[in-house]
This record gives C-alpha cells, structure tokens and sequence, in this order.
C-alpha cells in the first residue's frame, strides 16, 4: 500500500512525522537507491526499500515506548549536541529501544519531557497547540497585583502565587504562543524571567519526579493523552471555524429603516414636493 515517507519513518520509531519531513528534505531519506527530496512522495512499505541516513527501514510491528523525563536546566532538548553539551541521551539509559522528543523545552527550562517512538501521537501532540501546559516561572522581586492585572490583560495569563519568597514563583497555564507574551511583559515590568519549569502537559505531570530522572507512562496514561489530545485537537477545530467565518454583510443604505404601509421607506414621500393634482 503506498503512503507518505514521512509516515513511513515515523511509524517506524526513526523519527517524528515533522523531523522526517526535515530528512526528506535534506536528501537523507533513499527509495530503491534514489534519493528522495519532496514531501509528497509515496512508498510501499512492504515493497520498496526504504534508507533513512543509510539504514533500512524494516516496517514491522514495534512495542510503543513513552516516557516522561524531568529534564534538568542546562541541558539541550535533543537527542545529541555537537556542541557536546549535556543531552538527553545522558539521562535515558535502561530505555529498550530509540525514542524521541515531543517538541522541546529552551536550555535553560527544566520539567516536563515527553519521548516516544510513537510517531503519530507525537506528530498530534506538535499540533496540539490548545493543549494546557502548567508552568511554575521564578521572576525578580515579587509582582504586584496591579501588574498581574495587567500581565492577564496583555499577555491572556494568570498568574498564582506560590509562597512571598524576595524572588517569587508563580504558577500559570500557557501555551507555546502566549509564552513569548508573557516574556515580553515581565521584561517591560521590569521583573526579569529568571527561572522556567514545566510541571503539566495535558494529564501528564511531574510529581516527584526529581531532575534527571525518568519514568514510563502506564496504559491509562496514555489513554487519558489521547482523550485529551482529541479534545485540544476538536477545540482548536472550532476555533478556526470561528476566525475563518467571514464577516457579516454591511447592511446597504437605508436598510432597517421604517417602511410606510405603501413600501415606501419612512423619508420624504415619492410625491413629496409636488404640487396637488387639480
């Protein structure tokens, strides 16, 4: 059956459907010894022999691995750095098999890390941008509640205290968007962003899961991402219905006026400045 590449190289737990986009077009991926760089080609699993940076592609069925990493700060959100700087792999030993992030959290944030080599639910859950995430954020000095208002009022948030500590935490829940938001406005407060940790994704969180340390999901956790990956995906569905509608017609002139009994509108009459007929 012919299908996607990209579809293809994420179901086989090599890569997330948007990085196997990316090897495509980089010229990594090969179908019976031809290099492949469009995004729309199709193969057949089954048939043709798929390369992906020189290694076969066997489709077979492959045990679902998921798995929450409380990641430290200072460490990169990638498998591997160049750079040779602290990756992800230094803290996934004992993992039956290869695993990816879903999505990436900056250098300097620590929490929350979802890998898997589920492709597809990887893939959803990058598109998934309604998909509550629950950060704990420590700023210079402490927010007033003038300035909370205002950080609600422009940036969507709202923040809660945790505790009167001289540098205060506080806890929210944002999305990828309205992250870059909140910076700008905790910049203008004067109240520099000096700590980041993502303690929610969805259902899943943290607990006492200390930095470095990693855990598998279970069955029902899994289940619960689903449901609430459907539930995002069906929300952010309605909310393009909404922005795409086009706007309502203006109405034309002197519409909604009153109308006489004779269809006439309730302005001067049609015989209006005439003299009477003799």
């Amino acid at each position: 059956m012919l299908e996607r590449l990209q579809k293809i190289i994420s179901r086989a737990g090599l890569a997330s459907r948007r990085r196997a986009e990316q090897l495509i077009l980089s010229g990594q991926v090969t179908v019976n010894g031809k290099t492949v760089t469009e995004l729309g080609t199709k193969a057949d699993s089954g048939r043709d022999h798929i390369k992906v940076m020189g290694k076969l592609i066997h489709d077979e069925p492959q045990k679902k691995i998921y798995v929450l990493l409380h990641k430290p700060a200072a460490v990169v959100a990638t498998m591997s750095d160049p750079e040779g700087r602290q990756s992800l792999q230094d803290f996934l030993h004992g993992i039956p098999g290869r695993v990816y992030p879903v999505g990436r959290l900056e250098y300097h944030t620590s929490g929350l890390l979802l890998l898997t080599n589920d492709g597809d639910l990887a893939s959803r859950t990058l598109r998934a941008h309604g998909l509550p995430q629950l950060y704990e954020i420590k700023v210079k000095g402490q927010l007033t509640s003038a300035e909370l208002a205002l950080i609600e009022k422009e940036a969507g948030l709202r923040l809660r205290p945790l505790g009167k500590a001289a540098n205060a935490w506080y806890e929210t829940t944002l999305t990828s968007a309205r992250r870059d938001r909140l910076r700008k406005v905790i910049e203008k407060l004067r109240h520099p962003l000096e700590k980041m940790r993502r303690t929610g994704l969805g259902n899943l969180t943290l607990e006492r899961l200390a930095p470095g340390q990693h855990r598998f999901l279970n069955q029902q956790e899994v289940a619960d991402l689903e449901r609430a990956l459907k539930k995002a995906a069906e929300a952010g569905a309605g909310q393009a219905t909404i922005e795409k509608r086009p706007p309502s017609a203006p109405h034309p002139p002197g519409a909604g006026r009153f109308r006489s009994r004779g269809g006439h509108s309730g302005g001067r009459s049609r015989n209006s400045g005439r003299g009477r007929s003799r």
